[in-house]
């Protein structure tokens, strides 16, 4: 509820949205080294940014920390939907902290909740087409109500473009209002007059909202976010210190004006975080701050809207938005807006990008129509409702489905295949495609890879080749780099490779059940495999794999059955074929043959055999997709690994006292000992960090080791990682363990230690930990005061204030 007698209201909104990045065809982000040393960008922003804000500190005057909050319940916030589905997978812990801060905000705000919805993938509105703009508009609600459980009352709309007609279709959702920049605002008026007076982002006065009445007879309302206030926290250094934030947001009231205000802002969500460090802590103080502030009341749009209903209207100005001075050129045409950095550039290669897939979009809507109108009973409408599979692909949701959509005896990959060729018709325009500078960037050939996905499924549905075509008009976009030329070779050098049909993923099957212990039945990703035939043979270090296997598609529900065979040499070397026309009885043959050689150890005619059934065409763990291949490559490397430390140790137990006497003699000690000692006291101390109990005794050795060798820590980034997790595990085993004192004083006392080893644990999920634990023993008076005492130190050790 509002203060008494107060009318002056402040907002902040964080639009939290990353592109989707997932490769078109697994549905998962493949690793992406930029963001070393996370495994993606997802993973990076979501540990710089999205948790933080989940559990955001307010420091007192000695940087202690004296409170943890979440920011999201006390701000207004919209989180893209691709980004959500993401977070609900790798993410749980955060995800969770956001529905529950939105569910807190209902409480606080009379009932209006904090979160508002996203256009679905982040598309620029003004350039879509009106079905693109429906489509993305009724995804994005009902992504909302999945997560959220409620009704959106607002809508974020991508880099906040806006034209009448994206407003038109909003209003018809039921969406109430929409956030816009100052510069977007045409003219105002207050209602109920006739004379309309011109405005700019100078001159209109954001502090209240506006009604947007619409051809139709709709109307939305409108706010347009202070402009100056949001620049300074996004660009100019404003969260370095967030009372100065917060002081900026009390001075923008103005005192003279009487009538009820808000003085809201507008940033990208990363801003709190990702692009400036700890800018989560900055939000929190000034969050803090604004609530002891007893003349202001912080709110949301929602609740503003039922106290002070708009008394002006707006008109917009038409192909707006928030980050191109252009209006929406940015996503078009080489208007000058760019990331900098590169002197020289041009982002010529735009509008011929987007005419491009505008051309396949036309082309993929046709197909559509028409092989649609064989299998639904209105393919349009089944579109929009399409999203429920999206969100939940299980049996129950794609046979209700099926039912209320398609036409009976319809065969359901058909149906499928349409659905993802129109789905990926809409992400390939992310807007995020045409932000930066060059054709060859990640963003670009994320969204080229959406275009490459429309191309296969259309001609998998109606045998139409689009991709000739397509690759003669990507050649209109010029790359800036030389060797690129253009974008039909970007598309053919970085798009095509990944590039996945049911034939690789086999290959894939075949490689990696070499690896696996039960690989007769793997989902693959988005695939499922089930084995009718499959045998695994060992001799030492070499595997003999043969099979035959059913791949699945879960999205498309395609499948295919193939015949496979599989020899591994040792180390990375893997030779594998498949076919997909083998016959049964023919595959029963080969595999008693090499079955036979490969026992009697004829390795030459296990190979001849393979080339004699399944032809010349081989296949190598190279074949393999991204991740896996990776992680097949460092289980092989770790066996190495193991056997190396195994040696090193041999010689670091026997030859222990030779090297002290040789140290005690003054006699200068060989580097290969040297080298030999560092690695395993490494070793060792990874081991005391990833055991399940902590052994204090064993550091301690450890350190005093490395100091009497003259020794260093030799991977500090990865020991400071392990060691952070190894205090938050104890941590656990405290709270569930707390009458043990020698737990608590045994991780009191690793604290020093770390110092003398100089690593610095990300004591992030410890803190938080601690602070919970702290809370509950605030009501506990069977506490042991030796217990307390030492809770109260690792408090201190913490950094974390028990009140």
């Amino acid at each position: 509820m509002p203060k008494s007698s107060s009318n002056k209201f402040i907002c902040i909104h964080g639009h939290f949205y990353q592109p989707p990045r997932e490769n078109a065809w697994l549905e998962v982000i493949e690793v992406q080294d930029s963001a070393h040393p996370y495994h993606d960008w997802n993973e990076r922003i979501t540990a710089e940014c999205y948790e933080p804000n989940a559990t955001s500190r307010i420091l007192d005057t000695d940087q202690v920390i004296r409170d943890i909050v979440n920011n999201y319940s006390k701000i207004s916030f919209n989180f893209g939907p691709t980004l959500l589905s993401w977070m609900e997978l790798y993410a749980k812990e955060t995800y969770e902290a956001i529905l529950a801060a939105d569910k807190e905000s209902i409480k606080r705000f009379d009932g209006h909740g904090s979160a508002i919805a996203q256009v679905y993938n982040h598309i620029i509105m003004p350039l879509a087409n009106a079905r693109d703009k429906e489509t993305q508009i009724i995804w994005g609600i009902i992504d909302f109500e999945k997560r959220f459980g409620r009704r959106p009352e607002g809508m974020w709309l991508a880099e906040a473009a806006v034209d009448t007609e994206t407003l038109e279709a909003l209003a018809e959702q039921g969406i109430k209002f929409t956030v816009l920049a100052p510069r977007q605002a045409k003219s105002i008026r207050k209602i109920g007059e006739s004379k309309w007076e011109e405005v700019n982002d100078q001159t209109v006065n954001t502090r209240r909202s506006y009604a947007c009445n619409l051809p139709s007879g709709k109307s939305i309302n409108l706010f347009f976010y202070d402009g100056g206030i949001s620049q300074s926290i996004a660009f100019n250094g404003l969260l370095n210190d967030g009372q100065r934030f917060a002081e900026s947001l009390l001075n923008a009231i103005d005192r003279n004006d009487r009538q009820t205000q808000l003085v809201h802002v507008a940033t990208d969500g990363e801003t709190y975080g990702h692009h400036h460090k700890h800018g989560d802590m900055a939000l929190a103080f000034c969050i803090d701050h604004i609530e002891k502030n007893e003349d202001v009341t912080l709110t949301n749009y929602g609740q503003f809207l039922s106290i002070s209903p708009p008394q002006f209207e707006a008109q917009i100005i038409e192909n707006s938005s928030w980050s191109c001075v252009h209006g929406v050129e940015r996503w078009r045409s080489d208007c000058g807006c760019n990331s900098g950095g590169h002197s020289g550039w041009t982002q010529q290669w735009r509008k011929p990008l987007r005419d491009s897939l505008d051309w396949l979009r036309d082309a993929a809507a046709e197909v559509f129509e028409r092989e649609g109108a064989k299998y639904f009973n209105d393919p349009w409408n089944a579109r929009n409702n399409y999203i429920h599979v999206v969100l939940d692909r299980n049996d129950v949701s794609i046979e209700k489905f099926m039912k209320t959509h398609a036409r009976e005896e319809v065969p359901p990959s058909r149906v499928f295949r349409l659905m993802e060729m129109q789905r990926h018709a809409m992400l390939m325009y992310t807007s995020c495609g045409w932000f930066f500078d060059e054709v060859s960037g990640i963003e670009t050939t994320q969204v080229m890879q959406y275009a490459c996905r429309v191309v296969q499924l259309a001609n998998q549905t109606n045998e139409v080749n689009y991709e000739t075509e397509f690759l003669k008009r990507l050649e209109a976009a010029p790359s800036n780099i030389p060797a690129y030329h253009n974008a039909a070779v970007v598309y053919e050098r970085f798009v095509l490779p990944s590039l996945i049909n049911l034939k690789r993923v086999g290959m894939h099957f075949a490689v990696s059940s070499i690896f696996e212990d039960e690989p007769e039945t793997l989902t693959i990703f988005n695939y499922s495999t089930t084995s009718q035939s499959f045998v695994k043979k060992a001799a030492g270090e070499q595997k003999l794999v043969l099979g035959i296997t059913k791949v699945k598609s879960l999205v498309t529900r395609s499948e295919k059955k193939f015949a496979f065979a599989v020899i591994y040499l040792g180390k990375h070397n893997i030779i594998g074929n498949i076919s997909l026309d083998m016959e049964t009885d023919l595959f029963s043959g080969m595999q008693f043959r090499m079955i036979k050689a490969f026992e009697e150890g004829r390795l030459g005619d296990v190979i001849g055999t393979m080339q004699m059934y399944f032809g010349p065409e081989k296949y190598t763990i190279w074949q393999l997709f991204s991740d896996e291949k990776r992680k097949i490559l460092d289980l092989i490397a770790q066996e190495s690994m193991a056997e190396l430390e195994r040696s090193l140790r041999k010689s670091y137990n026997s030859d222990y006292q030779l090297i002290t006497a040789l140290s005690n003699n003054g006699l200068p000690i060989p580097n290969a000992y040297k080298t030999t000692f560092e690695y395993i006291l490494n070793a060792d101390l990874i081991h005391c960090f990833t055991s399940e109990k902590i052994n204090i005794k064993e550091m301690e050795r450890i350190s005093g080791e490395l100091v009497r060798w003259s020794l260093k820590i030799d991977d500090a980034g990865k020991l400071s990682r392990l060691a952070g997790e190894s205090i938050r595990s104890e941590l656990k085993r405290i709270s569930a363990d707390r009458e043990n004192v020698k737990r608590i004083q045994r991780l009191n006392r690793m604290f020093p230690l770390l110092e003398k080893f100089n690593l610095d644990p990300n004591l992030h999920n410890s803190q938080n930990l601690y602070f919970q634990i702290s809370k509950e023993e605030n009501s506990n008076k069977n506490a042991l005061p030796e217990w307390l005492d030492q809770f109260k130190l690792l408090g201190e050790n913490l950094g974390v204030k028990v009140g």
